[in-house]
């Protein structure tokens, strides 16, 4: 991946489309670009097209309800574009007026677009014209309303259920929002069931990895296409986002992914600090990489183990070697944060504690192991003929479709593409460390595998350097209103305990403007698009979940396929569904 000379896309769009751009804003060096609806088809073409932009990338689509910040018209799209040609952000805005508000889709464009765009107008209702599948896709078909509009309450009445009416501890509790009967599940469109056979695979299947349905139509046991179903584990964290104060996020952002918490942690806390302009000592830095380095070693374990389960279930002793090593990891968590899954570790300024004496000599004896057990697993499989015989040549992804999509992660890398955050847009001090950046250019499930083996070589290399480097002072930023004050200060300090009770009870208040922070998850990109209105309150928290994407892909990597390989497929391209449906 190059870097080229610099160009200015504001320049040149101008001097393409001079009558598309209606402003043009600066923030936390973030650009956002306000487009006019009626040529936003154009300018995106542009954009991606033009051989000294080439914004190939686009990394989600959503809406903003902006009847509470006073701005005609009430609601806008918003695009997030990333050039990997210049490694930078652009920010799109559009505009749209009417109820419901219209806007031409993009899905031309970037076919990422497609699930982005359902999901905009399932939680916001804004109707993309042009989509070839505009409809539900988190919420059930017949749900009321669009959640994540300002005028949608937040949880709604208590449900009562008709069979429980009559109970009379359940009196106070208020009418229920929807019939109780479920409705009959919908085909996708384009499935025809009088001439091919349709089956269901999940949602409780236990090779989806979660409450996943795939709708397989079937010629025989070959795959005519697949279509996943998603948002049975809808939980709303963007809506409760909105409710909370900044730093009582955190622990919702554990439980997406709830096998890499701290990789989740950490773009949120990178968010708002960016929100907030506070430097963060180098010793938190450092914790901060360790600490998403072993739960990147966890996560990437927890794969392997069940996923070649799923494969092979004869290969039993794997899965258990995994989870030891995982164990070890949650011993060494728990060591430093007294929690396991779901650490909440780290804080908006720091971390919430320094590591106590003794934890970077276990982080050593456990890494000092890790290599022989990672060469048992690799004698294990990487040339064992039955596990190659369900992965090499199952479920390609070309590299034009896995960027088209907007994949990330180790699922881009496995279709030959150089791109990893942590290089492209170093944070938390990344850019101190040497690493490689796998990448396999088959685009098939073995080649997924082989990333991901190799990028656990690579977390142990940094870990090393990480320790070796690792700065005394200070775990959080000196400013008292951003963060807690130490518990040694309460005894002595009357302006400390102030500034305790003060972020405890109100929290503290951000400049008004958006930011948008990326991380490099296990399974790809994961980032937080934050608006701040000025308040102690997000006015909106749009979360990028790389596995969101990356499933949308699951219909190209299984046509033409047999029936037994969509396990295979699922389970490379390795997804969580807490944070597919957020």
């Amino acid at each position: 991946m190059s870097v080229t000379e610099d160009v200015s896309p504001i320049e040149k769009l101008r001097g393409q489309l001079s009558e598309a751009v209606l402003g043009v804003q600066e923030f936390r060096g973030e650009t956002t670009v306000t487009v006019r609806a009626e040529e936003l088809v154009d300018v995106c073409t542009f954009l991606r097209d033009d051989p000294e932009l080439q914004y190939t990338i686009l990394l989600f689509v959503t809406g903003l309800d902006r009847s509470e910040l006073g701005i005609e018209p009430r609601f806008a799209t918003v695009y997030q574009l990333y050039s990997m040609l210049h490694r930078r952000h652009l920010r799109l805005k559009v505009p749209i007026p009417g109820n419901p508000p219209r806007v031409p889709t993009v899905t031309r464009v970037w076919l990422a677009a497609n699930w982005h765009e359902r999901e905009a107008y399932d939680l916001m209702g804004i109707v993309f014209e042009g989509h070839p599948d505009l409809r539900r896709i988190l919420m059930p078909d017949d749900w009321v309303g669009h959640p994540l509009r300002k005028d949608y309450p937040l949880g709604g009445e208590l449900v009562v259920f008709s069979a429980n009416r009559g109970f009379p501890e359940l009196e106070a509790l208020g009418e229920q929002i929807m019939p109780a009967e479920s409705p009959p599940p919908s085909l996708p469109p384009g499935v025809d069931p009088e001439k091919y056979m349709v089956l269901n695979m999940g949602p409780q299947h236990p090779a989806t990895h979660g409450v996943l349905r795939v709708v397989l139509e079937l010629d025989g046991e070959t795959i005519i296409s697949a279509n996943p179903d998603i948002g049975h584990l809808h939980s709303g964290i963007e809506k409760t986002a909105e409710h909370k104060l900044y730093q009582q996020i955190v622990p919702y952002t554990d439980r997406m992914d709830y096998v890499a918490g701290m990789n989740n942690n950490l773009p949120y806390v990178l968010a708002v600090e960016k929100l907030l302009d506070v430097e963060i000592p180098p010793r938190a830095q450092y914790l901060r990489v360790i600490c998403c380095e072993l739960q990147r070693l966890a996560s990437h374990l927890i794969w392997l183990g069940t996923s070649v389960l799923d494969l092979a279930g004869t290969i039993m002793s794997l899965l258990m070697y995994c989870f030891r090593d995982r164990e070890d990891i949650y011993n060494l968590f728990e060591m430093i944060c007294g929690a396991r899954q779901t650490p909440t570790y780290f804080t908006i300024g720091g971390v919430r504690w320094d590591a106590p004496e003794g934890w970077p000599d276990a982080v050593r004896a456990f890494i000092a192991g890790m290599p022989q057990h990672l060469k048992e697993y690799d004698a294990m499989l990487t040339d064992n003929p039955i596990f190659k015989s369900r992965t090499v040549s199952i479920g390609v992804l070309p590299q034009e479709e896995a960027i088209a999509y907007g994949v990330t992660g180790p699922c881009l890398r496995g279709s030959g593409v150089e791109y990893d955050v942590r290089k492209a847009v170093p944070y938390s001090s990344y850019q101190d460390f040497e690493f490689d950046i796998p990448t396999q250019p088959e685009g098939d499930a073995y080649a997924r595998y082989l990333v991901r083996m190799e990028e656990m070589w690579q977390s142990i290399r940094i870990i090393e350097q990480a320790l070796d480097k690792l700065p005394n002072g200070p775990v959080k930023c000196a400013d008292r209103k951003i963060a807690l004050p130490p518990r040694d200060e309460l005894d002595t300090s009357m302006e400390a305990l102030i500034h305790q009770f003060k972020l405890v009870t109100e929290g503290f208040s951000t400049p008004p403007g958006e930011v948008y922070v990326g991380c490099e998850n296990p399974k790809g990109e994961l980032g937080f698009y934050v608006v701040s209105d000025g308040g102690p309150r997000p006015y909106r928290c749009k979360i990028r979940g790389p596995s969101f994407s990356n499933l949308s892909t699951a219909g190209i990597m299984a046509k033409g396929q047999m029936l037994s390989d969509v396990v295979a497929i699922i389970s490379s391209i390795d997804i969580t569904l807490g944070e597919v449906d957020r």
